[in-house]
């Protein structure tokens, strides 16, 4: 058996080849995410199947290979790169003799490990008990046998052992506290809006580079890795702008194909800083030979925040890896439309920076408009 380094995890990872075209991509971000969450890969268990088993999900000669291996290999942990329904994790559970996740769960440990503020936290809390209390059914109220994390994170078994009516009662209390951090922001917005401010929220897809841009500019010192989710509660940071009217720019969490639903309804207090924007700088990492599928994933989880349709700058990082030259290319509107730069040597940072005072003017100029037909409107009646 392999050792593992201290306050590390062993896992096998298991998935299935439903024939999706994103298959590989999908796997290769499992590695990744269990990765993240500082998990060590033993071995990757793959099969093929037209669709999932009922029961098992992966079929019962494929269970019965997995619990040899976890037998072999002494495994406390198997993770599945799929949602399980809670009668499949329970099957599992009860074959493989082990702690078994699906990757909604390993993402939600992510988040947990990860959330920093209060409210980060609460929005956590919440997502991770919405998605277990599904999987309390059935458990014969002894929960204190089991564990729904990758170690003894996230809500933690002292939270598990709660009855439903006492879980029910813990996520309507969480649920006002967020309504509560969500009133105090929109105040801290509507006075921001009142200062003649320019909203920009950078999205993308997780370990784009969002967070070396946002630092760079706006000289801010957020936690930057090369890792999966780095970044979870959205900071705002003001841009030092030449001229009138200030430029407010927000780092959010990255997005990922696959991306549970409950957690992003879980999260949308905080996408409300991206509904809230005026723009939206959409990083992408260029040397990723999948940035195109990247970059639908995104605009497919802003559709479903209401935040389609506000404008974007396409912003193609990493150009330092990829090859390309620095520079702004224009729509047929002769707006700009797509900067290459990269975030770490600095190369295009500039072209952002006029990008942006391009769009405040035209804000302002637009606003001038608006407020001399409005007062022609009020001499007219």
């Amino acid at each position: 058996m392999q050792e593992t380094s201290p306050g590390s995890e062993s896992a096998i990872l298991v998935s299935i080849d439903l024939g999706d075209a994103d298959y590989h991509e999908s796997l290769q971000e499992l590695r990744l995410l269990a990765e993240t969450a500082g998990v060590r890969t033993l071995a990757t268990i793959e099969a093929k199947r037209q669709r999932p088993d009922a029961a098992l999900f992966a079929g019962s000669g494929k269970v019965k290979q997995i619990a040899e291996m976890v037998e072999q290999l002494e495994v406390p942990l198997v993770i599945f790169n799929h949602e399980l329904s809670p009668a499949q994790m329970r099957n599992l559970t009860l074959h493989l003799n082990t702690r078994v996740i699906d990757r909604t769960m390993l993402i939600l440990d992510i988040f947990a490990q990860r959330a920093k503020s209060h409210e980060g936290k609460v929005q956590v809390e919440l997502a991770q008990l919405k998605y277990l209390s599904t999987r309390l059914v059935g458990q014969n109220g002894d929960m204190g046998q089991q564990k729904f994390a990758v170690g003894a994170r996230g809500p933690g078994e002292t939270q598990l052992e709660l009855d439903r009516r006492k879980l029910d009662k813990r996520v309507h209390l969480l649920k006002e506290r967020l309504v509560k951090l969500k009133s105090q922001r929109d105040l801290m917005r509507r006075s921001r809006n009142r200062s003649d401010v320019l909203s920009v929220s950078i999205v993308g897809y997780t370990n784009a580079g969002k967070s070396t841009l946002f630092n760079r500019l706006t000289k801010a010192n957020v936690y930057v890795a090369n890792q999966l989710f780095a970044t979870l509660d959205t900071t705002s940071r003001r841009m030092y702008a030449e001229g009138e009217g200030e430029i407010v720019v927000s780092d959010t969490v990255g997005f990922i194909r696959h991306l549970p639903h409950g957690l992003v309804a879980a999260f949308r207090s905080t996408l409300e800083e991206t509904i809230q924007a005026d723009v939206l700088l959409h990083v992408v990492d260029i040397s990723n030979p999948n940035h195109d599928d990247q970059i639908a994933e995104v605009n497919k989880v802003l559709g479903e925040i209401d935040a389609g349709d506000i404008p974007q700058i396409l912003v193609y990082n990493k150009i330092d890896v990829s090859g390309e030259t620095a520079g702004v290319e224009r729509d047929e509107c002769d707006r700009i439309s797509r900067v290459f730069l990269s975030a770490v040597s600095g190369a295009g940072i500039e072209d952002l920076r006029q990008t942006l005072l391009e769009i405040r003017a035209a804000r302002q100029a637009s606003a001038v408009i608006e407020k001399q037909l409005k007062q022609a409107r009020e001499t007219w009646d």
